[in-house]
């Protein structure tokens, strides 16, 4: 794999085992079915990513720059789920943020996004979810 650089990472704790909040994210990003390896899915119309499920994490890598990792880990109060994004361009890595402009702002609708669905995990695995 090519060098990651870190363009933002959220956190939250959900009240739940780790197996049932990895289920439930599972189901969430992988609504076909397929829990385990390496494979592809057109996640919107012409939009082609390949996606790792490895452990109690999911990856989604596509276009030129894009890396989102969502994982599971244990914590004292049921399981910590963090996802992260990453710029993993070859080349012109530099160029991401230029090419990008939504990324003014970019760090904030993905905590407000996290902060969304984490909520919503919580409403379906019916327990209590806290920003962490």
């Amino acid at each position: 794999m090519t060098e990651r650089k870190p363009i933002t990472e959220v956190a939250g704790i959900v009240e739940a085992p780790v197996t049932a909040v990895f289920d439930d994210l599972a189901d969430a990003l992988l609504p076909g079915g397929r829990r385990t390896g390496r494979f592809t899915v057109e996640d919107f119309p012409g939009h082609i990513s390949t996606v790792e499920v490895v452990g109690h994490t999911i990856s989604f890598q596509g276009g030129w720059w894009y890396r989102g990792e969502w994982s599971v880990e244990p914590h004292p109060r049921g399981a910590l789920l963090v996802h992260r994004v990453f710029n993993v361009a070859r080349w012109m890595r530099w160029g991401v943020p230029l090419a990008n402009r939504f990324f003014i702002g970019f760090a904030s609708r993905t905590r407000q996004g996290f902060a969304e669905s984490l909520v919503q995990t919580g409403q379906r695995l019916g327990c209590s979810t806290h920003l962490a």
